[in-house]
C-alpha cells in the first residue's frame, strides 16, 4: 500500500527498545533511540512526532521541532508535504495509521485510540492531507500493530460511548463478576472508519500488540501483570 514511501512499524524487540518519553527509561536515551530511527527511516531525517492525549487533533507539520520530552506540540496526529521531514507516533496498544498519496507528496500518522477514532482523528487527518493537496481517492492508509479483539475485553459503560451503528464491533464475552463484558474489535472499528471516510487503498497489519510479547509493548498486558509503567514502539513514514 506505501510502497516506496519510507515507512516502518518499529517493535520492542524483546522490551529492549522503548521509543515513548512518558515510559520507562532516560529521558535522553530514549531520544537518541527515537532519532536512530528516524534516521534508519531516511537518512538526515528530522522527526516531528507530537506529544499525544488521545484527542482528534492534528498538526500540519511544516519544519520539525526539538524531540524533547516537554514542549513538542500537542496533538494526535501529523501531516506534512515537505521532504526530509520523519513522522512519527507511539503506540501500546492503540491503532498507529501511516497515510501517504505518492502522487501528492503529501504524507500522515494518527495516533487512534477508541477516543481519538470516536471523536475524529482520522478523517481530521485526511482532511489536513486534502488541504496539503492530496486527493482522497488517492491516499493509502495502513493500520500498525494494535490490541485485537480477542484481546481487548471492555464493559458496559465503555460500550455506551459509542454510536449505535458501532453495534457489530463487540463480540459477547464471558460475564465477570457479575457484570456482561465485550470484546472490542479497535482495527475493524478503524478500517471501517477509513473506509467510510472514503479510503478504498487500505491494509492492516493484524498484529496484536497484546499476545506478541517479545515484539510489541502493551498498555493492557503491563497492567494486568501489575507493572509500573510500559513501553512504547513508534511508527514512522517520511518523504524523501
Amino acid at each position: 500500500m506505501l510502497a516506496g514511501v519510507p515507512h516502518g512499524f518499529f517493535g520492542s524487540q524483546g522490551g529492549a527498545h522503548q521509543f515513548g518519553f512518558g515510559g520507562p527509561g532516560d529521558g535522553a536515551e530514549v531520544r537518541a533511540l527515537r532519532a536512530a530511527a528516524a534516521d534508519a527511516m531516511l537518512t538526515g531525517g528530522r522527526l516531528a512526532a507530537p506529544h499525544q492525549v488521545h484527542s482528534p487533533d492534528v498538526v500540519t507539520v511544516t519544519a520539525a521541532w526539538d524531540d524533547a520530552a516537554q514542549g513538542r506540540p500537542v496533538a494526535d496526529a501529523v501531516v506534512t508535504a515537505m521532504p526530509g521531514i520523519v513522522l512519527g507516533i507511539v503506540t501500546a496498544d492503540c491503532g498507529p495509521i501511516l497515510f501517504a498519496d505518492r502522487e501528492a507528496g503529501v504524507i500522515g500518522a494518527a495516533h487512534a485510540g477508541w477516543r481519538g477514532a470516536v471523536e475524529g482523528v482520522l478523517e481530521n487527518t485526511i482532511a489536513a492531507m486534502e488541504a496539503l493537496g492530496a486527493t482522497r481517492t488517492n491516499i493509502a492508509a495502513v493500520l500498525g500493530p494494535t490490541i485485537a479483539q480477542a484481546s481487548y475485553e471492555v464493559d458496559a459503560p465503555f460500550r455506551a460511548r459509542f454510536p449505535a451503528d458501532a453495534e457489530s464491533f463487540f463480540a459477547p464475552a464471558p460475564e465477570r463478576d457479575g457484570a456482561a463484558r465485550w470484546h472490542f474489535d479497535l482495527p475493524g472499528f478503524i478500517m471501517a472508519q477509513l473506509a467510510a471516510a472514503g479510503l478504498s487503498k487500505i491494509a492492516d497489519t493484524g498484529r496484536d500488540t497484546f499476545s506478541h510479547l517479545a515484539r510489541y509493548h502493551s498498555h493492557r498486558r503491563s497492567t494486568q501483570a501489575g507493572e509500573a509503567n510500559y513501553g512504547r514502539q513508534i511508527s514512522m513514514i517520511a518523504l524523501p
